[in-house]
Order: C-alpha cells, then structure tokens, then sequence
C-alpha cells in the first residue's frame, strides 16, 4: 500500500536548524523512498510499512535530544505533486 506522510520537527533547542537537517538527511538515505521538503514541513512517500520503519528509526535517533516534538498527517495514497 502507497502512502504518504507529512511531518514537521521541532527540537526545542536553541540550536534548532542542524537536527532539523540531520533528520531529514538520515531520511533522504533511505533508496525506496521519495522525500520532499519545503519551509514548512517533509513529505515522505512510499510503501506503508517502509515509510512508517524509516520514521520510527529516525524518530528515535532524533529523541534522544530532550524536548523534540513531530507532528505528523498521513494518507494512505501516494499524493506526489
């Protein structure tokens, strides 16, 4: 099943702009999956449970920063633009 994901992070961190960039970096290496980014948010499109392991690992890397908040919407269709 095609999905797609929107997810937005927020690290309540003074320094906020590298881990925001190394969660998308660590999500640009997975090869199956097609990630969009733009001033608001990520896209994530692919195969469901793909798409969902590649969030889950990336999420947790990411929790190990204290405070770090993900706000996610996700689709069960491939809405590419």
């Amino acid at each position: 099943m095609k999905t797609s994901v929107e997810v937005s992070y927020y690290p309540l961190k003074v320094e906020y702009i590298p881990h925001i960039k190394g969660f998308i970096e660590r999500m640009n290496n997975y090869k199956n999956l097609k990630v969009q980014t733009n001033t608001m948010s990520t896209q994530v499109f692919g195969e469901y449970f793909e798409v969902m392991e590649a969030l889950t690992n990336e999420i947790h890397k990411s929790f190990e920063l204290p405070h770090s908040i993900f706000v996610m919407k996700i689709i069960n269709a491939d809405l590419r633009p």
